[in-house]
């Protein structure tokens, strides 16, 4: 069974490394220790307190209120500005995501190369948040 990390946790949650902690110190998250002493959360333990926590609502640092669920938080890393239209790129991890939107919406949302941001997908939809 595939273990992870507490930080990789952490990042599957949404959360930060520290509260990946605190919560394991709290036992809310099972953990055993490697060889060389790292803490480890179990695929399945992981996969069932995910579950628990999108229940409870908690855990979200930074709640986002969408109906889009596949999101990736990236570096905005190219802007191609038209007359109407955009084209932006976003690098999350190893994912390059590319979308097409209006000029406006880029400028209402004030990206820039080099900022955060999520590309939230819905099936063949691309939007983009400010984070």
């Amino acid at each position: 069974m595939q273990s992870y990390t507490i930080g990789q946790a952490a990042r599957l949650l949404g959360v930060s490394p520290d509260t990946a902690r605190r919560w394991a110190d709290a036992g809310r998250i099972t953990t055993h220790r490697d060889e060389s002493g790292r803490r480890l959360v179990d695929g399945r333990d992981l996969a069932a307190f995910s579950v628990e926590l999108a229940r409870s609502g908690d855990g979200r640092e930074d709640v986002s209120h969408t109906s889009v669920r596949n999101a990736f938080p990236g570096i905005v890393t190219a802007i191609k500005l038209g007359d109407v239209a955009a084209q932006v790129e976003i690098q999350a991890g190893p994912h390059q995501l590319v979308s097409l939107l209006t000029r406006e919406a880029v400028e209402e949302l004030g990206l820039e190369v080099g900022m955060e941001a999520t590309a939230r997908v819905k099936s063949t939809n691309v939007h983009i948040d400010r984070t």
